[in-house]
């Protein structure tokens, strides 16, 4: 195979393996084809791909944040105890402690100089206690608008997905149409450069933990919303697992530099349809989580394979 080939391959082969995967089940699985399948899967997918799309803007810095996961658990334990004021306010505030916890971990990074690693783990921890000490036990959420948020449509297309979407083109315009975006890729290719040049580079770091933040709040408060209740121990757990393969399979690299929106979505996509393949087959969910610590590899060593070609390239 030329190196064109291979290249080819590094930068669509996570949309040539979600293209395979979906013929293999059309051919191998009951009832794969149908409207049903394709909504619930859309609905599952939904709050992941934010998370993801939040990762990958990070990741685009040459940061890593661990702490979504307690954030979704934060933003959803909020949601019951505010819910007495209306949905509109237990929704804002719980997807305001997404822009706190963002400001934490863009302050540490960018001006504390924390590890990106370092920082948002320790919010995890934290995030997670204090998300049992909001919720403390799994609560319902009896609001006739979360139901609504949680399980209603438009035109047969469910919130959660539709609201996933606009997000989505959001962060397709945000990476490629603005100022904002141009200075992310400039940072997370070369720090040092981009304030030899005079960007914004604490401004930028801070604003994309926020983003992420705010990101990973609103689909805890999704799928809140979607099983009507919340439960701050088991809510959002592993979701960085997710949002990081998601991103990686989609061809944003670890070492920063570049953000590739449609390669997230396509990973996220695909991590979804591994997962219900395997339950499909009545394969246990612990090795879907198997599965994707293997992608997770896979798709760094062929990231590590490219870096090389274009080293090879520029000597």
């Amino acid at each position: 195979m030329s190196r064109f080939d291979k290249d080819w391959v590094r930068r669509n082969g996570v949309y040539v393996a979600l293209a395979l995967l979906l013929l293999v089940n059309i051919v191998i699985t009951d009832n794969f084809v149908s409207a049903g399948t394709l909504r619930l899967q859309l609905i599952q997918v939904a709050p992941v791909l934010l998370v993801a799309l939040g990762m990958a803007l990070v990741i685009g810095t040459e940061g890593i944040d661990l702490s979504v996961g307690a954030v979704m658990a934060i933003a959803a334990a909020l949601v019951p105890l505010y819910i007495g004021y209306g949905t509109v306010v237990s929704l804002l505030i719980a997807v305001a402690s997404g822009a706190v916890t963002g400001v934490l971990a863009g302050v540490l990074v960018a001006k504390v100089g924390v590890q990106p690693i370092i920082a948002t783990l320790g919010i995890m921890v934290a995030g997670r206690g204090l998300a049992n000490v909001f919720g403390g036990e799994i609560k319902s959420i009896r609001d006739d608008g979360m139901v609504e948020l949680g399980s209603g449509d438009v035109l047969g297309i469910p919130y959660v997905v539709l609201i996933a979407a606009v997000v989505a083109a959001l962060a397709w315009f945000l990476v490629r149409r603005s100022t904002y975006g141009r200075q992310l890729v400039a940072i997370g290719g070369n720090k040092r450069a981009a304030e030899l040049a005079g960007l914004p580079v604490k401004r930028v770091l801070i604003t994309t933990y926020v983003i992420c933040g705010l990101l990973a709040a609103l689909a805890g408060v999704l799928m809140a919303a979607r099983s009507q209740a919340s439960d701050p121990t088991k809510l959002g757990l592993l979701v960085e697992l997710s949002a990081i393969t998601a991103v990686v399979i989609g061809g944003t690299p670890l070492s920063g530099g570049q953000v590739r929106i449609a390669g997230t979505i396509a990973g996220a996509l695909l991590m979804q349809l591994i997962t219900a393949t395997l339950i499909f087959h009545d394969i246990p969910d612990s090795t879907a989580q198997v599965a994707q610590a293997v992608i997770v590899v896979a798709a760094v060593y062929v990231q590590l394979g490219r870096k090389k070609s274009r080293k090879k390239v520029t000597t």
